[in-house]
């Protein structure tokens, strides 16, 4: 998730991934593999995956099915969000199942008008980036509920660490998301210093110490995530969002809209494989679905592509339809 501004352009990493056993010994279906693939056969999709656990999630459960069910070599790259629009045009990479679209700048928006990327349709959740806090840091300072509470230089010192001395400490994520927050925190005038944790997980650690010891913190996030429920966040009311109050990055003074997730492919991937062009496009994970799979990744630690697999499991009058 992300949102437009100076944004770190990091090429993270290219996954190899095992190969999703397949079916049993039956010959491969000329048709549409129906989960009987004896082999893989074809040219390699690459699903993109981005710095986050539904991401993660999604683009297992998209590899795993694309393998068992067209007999189609898949594979997941890792590959920081701001990276993967020249990919995605260029066709290196063939779908992104997750995109937060008010992330979606110029330079980006020019490959999706020129056609070389092609807007798949709505991926079935709405997301909301934001500014959150424990529900404990509102009940003993009501104040901080919105962020003119965060003006006050006696409050932010509740929040100061070592690194940041006499200022609040803002914890940000991962570095390569987009993000608001350095110039809205100079806007609206608050005596806060952003400190980078690095990754989502960091910051989770950083989650679960504080509301260990109930210290305050304050920090960008965003739903829907486990985190929320299971540590009992609350969003810190920023200024109403309103249309093109963020085109200025420089000059925000306002929070962040939800956003209607939506999903991406190469306009190449058509013509390279019609069949994994109409799954993506019929694709739907929904905001339920997600806060289902995310706890297991999330809180209870269970890696990604076991999760996919579980799900896939469970839910083949769901994922069906995506190859009707």
């Amino acid at each position: 998730m992300k949102f437009s501004g100076k944004r770190t352009v990091a090429l993270i990493a290219v996954a190899a991934v095992a190969l999703v056993a397949c079916g049993d010994d039956k010959s491969e279906s000329s048709d549409n593999g129906g989960g009987n693939c004896s082999s893989l056969s074809g040219d390699t999709i690459t699903v993109v995956q981005n710095a986050w656990t539904a991401s993660a999630i999604e683009a297992q459960i998209m590899k795993q099915l694309i393998e068992s069910q067209l007999c189609v070599p898949a594979e997941i790259l890792e590959i920081d969000e701001n990276s993967m629009f020249t990919g995605l045009a260029d066709g290196t990479v063939d779908f992104v199942t997750e995109i937060w679209p008010s992330g979606i700048v110029a330079d980006e928006q020019a490959f999706i008008d020129a056609g070389s990327v092609v807007n798949m349709g709505e991926l079935g959740t709405v997301g909301q980036i934001g500014w959150f806090v424990p529900d404990y840091v509102i009940a003993e300072h009501p104040e901080l509920a919105t962020w003119e509470g965060f003006k006050d230089p006696t409050l932010a010192k509740l929040f100061a660490t070592a690194e940041t001395g006499s200022k609040g400490r803002f914890l940000g994520t991962d570095p390569s998301y987009s993000q608001l927050d350095s110039p809205l925190i100079k806007n609206l005038e608050l005596p806060f210093e952003i400190v980078f944790s690095g990754s989502e997980a960091a910051t989770v650690a950083e989650l679960d110490s504080a509301v260990a010891d109930q210290k305050p913190i304050v920090m960008y996030w965003w739903t829907p995530t486990a985190a929320v429920g299971k540590y009992k966040l609350v969003q810190v009311q920023l200024p109403e969002y309103t249309d093109g109050c963020a085109d200025d990055t420089e000059a925000v003074a306002c929070g962040y809209p939800s956003d209607t997730l939506m999903k991406l492919a190469s306009a190449k991937l058509e013509a390279k494989n019609p069949k994994v062009w109409s799954m993506v496009q019929k694709a739907q994970i929904t905001i339920d679905q997600q806060l289902e799979l995310l706890p297991k990744v999330e809180i209870e630690q269970q890696d990604a592509a076991d999760v996919a697999a579980e799900w896939i499991a469970a839910n083949e009058a769901v994922w069906s339809a995506w190859f009707a």
